[in-house]
């Protein structure tokens, strides 16, 4: 009997955290629901391993039993090294990069602006599912994770959302959405998991 065809989980998320303790157990718990709704599939995690969301997600589904990870670079290596903002978290950053199942380097994009937003493509374009750390706003930035997670919708995506607050707009102050800080919205799971009784959509 051939092995499961791993789940690709793509993330999306916000790099400015706080609470980050209630953001994990969120996490936790999409991870959690996931495995029930697609069971037998060992996950994927595809991931531009950015600051903040993308690691607490890589971190906390490779604890789990079969995970692996698939390591996307949306700028050369030591390019990108240069916006993690402390020499532990670089040395973070290329831990996880070792304990890759396959690194992917993009092709150069004309702007820093432009690679992230390739990058966020690339993890839609070769996900099953969507794990968002998000605020629920629209985003920031190019390519930030209000437009990944518009087109996850758009191309109807199953949708794990965890909800947490981005940061002050054109600042690096974190915000908490308070009582639905690491709280969870499902949208679009399979009918009969536990998960499909809280969907939105």
């Amino acid at each position: 009997m051939s092995a499961a065809r791993p789940l690709a989980m793509g993330v999306t998320g916000h790099r400015v955290l706080v609470e980050v303790n209630k953001i994990a157990a969120g996490v936790d718990d999409a991870l959690d629901a996931i495995a029930v709704a697609f069971p037998e599939r060992p996950v994927l995690v595809v991931s531009a391993l950015a600051e903040g969301a993308d690691r607490i997600v890589a971190q906390r589904a490779l604890a789990r039993r079969e995970a692996s990870l698939e390591a996307i670079l949306p700028l050369s290596r030591d390019d990108y090294a240069t916006d993690f903002v402390s020499g532990e978290s670089r040395r973070e950053f290329a831990s996880l990069v070792e304990r890759a199942k396959r690194v992917v380097q993009l092709l150069t994009a004309p702007s820093r602006e432009a690679a992230y937003e390739a990058g966020g493509r690339y993890v839609l374009d070769h996900c099953d599912l969507l794990l968002a750390i998000w605020d629920g706003l629209a985003a920031q930035g190019q390519g930030g994770t209000g437009a990944i997670v518009a087109e996850a919708r758009r191309r109807g995506l199953p949708l794990a959302w965890v909800h947490a607050g981005n940061r002050k707009p054109r600042t690096t102050e974190p915000t908490t959405l308070g009582d639905q800080q690491g709280t969870v919205t499902y949208e679009r799971f399979p009918t009969g998991s536990p998960a499909a009784a809280e969907q939105h959509i």
